[in-house]
């Protein structure tokens, strides 16, 4: 009489342990193809960068505000160090969504998934 009782119950107590179980698996391997998902566009996308001059291009022209500042502090002309900040001024009124695709494209550039930062 018991093992008619406790069978059904054992059963279904079995049941819903295996599907835990296959729902965790399911999980795993879903975390594990993201993961393979990304590893493969970074390869890629090093391997596009490999002999590309973007990168160095961009180092440039984000440290040339720098450049000149040290020049305009060292040959004593205030005018320069003026028109970098000129520029700088000019750059922070351009529309938003422009500011925007400038972010994105350098963060692009140096491996920055800005699809990942907008989620956070």
């Amino acid at each position: 009489m018991w093992q008619a009782l406790i069978s059904p119950i054992a059963e279904i107590a079995g049941s819903w342990v295996k599907g835990k179980v296959e729902e965790q698996k399911v999980k795993q391997e879903v975390k594990l193809e993201k993961l393979r998902t990304d590893a493969d566009w970074e390869a890629r996308m090093a391997d596009a960068t490999a002999s590309s001059w973007k990168d160095e291009y961009l180092i440039l022209v984000l440290t040339s505000p720098l450049w000149f500042i040290g020049y305009g502090v060292a040959v004593d002309n205030p005018e320069i160090i003026d028109r970098v900040q000129k520029a700088f001024a000019t750059l922070a009124d351009l529309p938003e969504y422009y500011q925007f695709l400038l972010y994105a494209a350098v963060l692009a550039s140096f491996g920055l998934k800005v699809k990942d930062m907008l989620k956070k």
